[in-house]
């Protein structure tokens, strides 16, 4: 690979991206709701590419296409769970954050049980969502320093903080105001790439697209549904029930997701947004699991050697040159692109998140409060450089998969907490709120365990819904008194 030329792709690259932050910024490049809500002007189709972009992230460009060797395309059925899940999302959860004009969603939870409470679920969401981010970008950033930093001895922590930086400055102007334009940017490139890079394997294998079709359809790995072990992880209804609940947590009951949701001009365009992303949603990843087994079939028809982990396969089919060096260039864009439109927006969403939530920055003057959220914006970059380093040295598995188990523990307690004060009229005592949502991940990984060694059942996403409902019933057990029909959705 020309790491030189790859370098300067980038900056170009980053530096389109700053000239779209200063033209959306505008002048008033301080002011928080800007920052936090977009002025409440974003266009609901930009808004809709932009999360399809966040959602799908680097590791969907790598990881996804890499675990057709190992569980074929059975993913697919968590995606069939994630628009069911998308529906729920425009039909029940963005009402209620119009409704009450939410800037962070869980200051709703405050009236219902209690600000210990309400700061758990803010806090419960930080750590998802910086564990998270962290892991997506992590796996971008082993691949720039493998395929490109490692060639000019850069340290792999002095590339994750250049990295980093780089977001950084591009989304301190505008926060979600200029997100959503580079978001829907880097959407329309990486998934350019993807296109690209399936032309050029079908061009290797001397086939058209309808003789490629026909290939991957009669390959072993077009394994889409399983039905008949119940003690597999990919079971469809496992996999089916999971996605549904995966997609109400990790985008719901997620400020990172919701934050653009809500810059919207009203409802109607937010339910719009949602209806059309969740459509696009499934067959892109249906492409990525597609590409995934051309690759697949392009290794096994020309003798091609391909890695242990289902991580690598696309990085080195991609980025060593074996389909022409055109493809090294194209998934150097696609890659960056994929990670910074999931970095960019997690990092103004935790900043959202600390500012509001904890910091109760609304309650200050704005000369402060914008003073304050700058001052968060930097500290949030630094402490996601620092659990970047961290999961370098702890993963040891696909980066998909370990993202969705960490989700199923910590956005477990979210999910109970959430549908308590939805669809109860109880009030918990508020000092055992933290201690349920900490006790009921610890339960959960207990149980985990437990169940695996006596009776052989493995758990999977589904950890997640155990997770909620236990803390769902640990609320109820610590509630003291009915409260008035007046609940968090009145």
């Amino acid at each position: 690979m020309n790491s030189t030329l790859i370098l300067i792709i980038i900056l170009v690259y980053f530096a389109i991206l700053l000239i779209i932050s200063h033209l959306t910024a505008g002048k008033k490049t301080s002011a928080n709701d800007a920052f936090f809500l977009g002025n409440r002007k974003s266009p609901w189709y930009i808004v809709s590419i932009a999360m399809i972009g966040t959602s799908l992230s680097g590791v969907t460009f790598v990881s996804v296409p890499g675990m057709v060797r190992t569980i074929d395309m059975t993913y697919m059925q968590t995606v069939l769970g994630f628009f069911v899940g998308y529906i729920i999302i425009a039909k029940i959860l963005l009402p209620l954050y119009y409704k009450l004009q939410l800037t962070s969603i869980y200051t709703c939870l405050a009236p219902r049980i209690g600000k210990r409470g309400y700061q758990t679920a803010a806090i419960f969401f930080l750590l998802s969502k910086i564990i998270g981010a962290a892991a997506r970008f992590y796996l971008v950033a082993i691949i720039l320093q493998t395929y490109i930093f490692d060639a000019w001895n850069i340290p792999f922590p002095i590339t994750v903080a250049a990295s980093v930086g780089l977001v950084w400055l591009y989304t301190n102007r505008g926060g979600i105001k200029t997100i959503v334009w580079t978001d829907m940017l880097q959407c329309l490139c990486f998934i350019s790439m993807l296109t690209i890079i399936t032309w050029k394997i079908k061009q290797t294998l001397g086939i058209d697209l309808p003789t490629l079709a026909h290939d991957i359809a009669a390959s072993p790995h077009f394994h889409i549904f399983e039905f008949a072990d119940w003690h597999s992880t990919q079971h469809f209804a496992k996999q089916f029930f999971s996605g549904i609940f995966i997609t109400i947590v990790m985008t719901g009951l997620d400020q990172d997701m919701m934050q653009k949701n809500l810059s919207c001009r009203n409802l109607r365009e937010a339910q719009r947004n949602m209806y059309t992303y969740g459509f696009l949603f499934t067959p892109i990843n249906f492409l990525f699991l597609t590409l995934g087994a051309a690759m697949l079939l392009l290794a096994q028809r020309n003798n091609i050697p391909l890695p242990a982990a289902g991580d690598e396969i696309m990085p080195q089919l991609c980025a060593t040159g074996a389909l022409g060096q055109p493809i090294v260039i194209f998934f150097a864009i696609g890659i960056v692109a994929a990670a910074f439109s999931s970095a960019d927006s997690a990092l103004t969403a935790l900043t959202t998140t600390f500012c509001i939530d904890l910091l109760h920055i609304q309650q200050r003057p704005a000369k402060d409060a914008n003073r304050l959220r700058r001052k968060a914006h930097i500290l949030i970059a630094v402490l996601f450089a620092f659990i970047i380093l961290a999961f370098r040295a702890a993963n040891n598995r696909s980066v998909i998969d370990a993202i969705y188990l960490i989700a199923s523990y910590t956005y477990g307690p979210l999910l109970g907490l959430f549908t308590f004060s939805l669809f109860t009229k109880f009030t918990p005592k508020e000092k055992y709120v933290p201690c349920i949502c900490i006790a009921s991940p610890i339960i959960c990984f207990a149980i985990s365990h437990a169940v695996q060694r006596l009776a052989g059942y493995t758990f999977s996403y589904e950890m997640l819904i155990l997770n909620g409902l236990l803390t769902f019933v640990g609320l109820r057990l610590v509630s003291h008194r009915h409260i008035p029909p007046e609940s968090i959705s009145g």
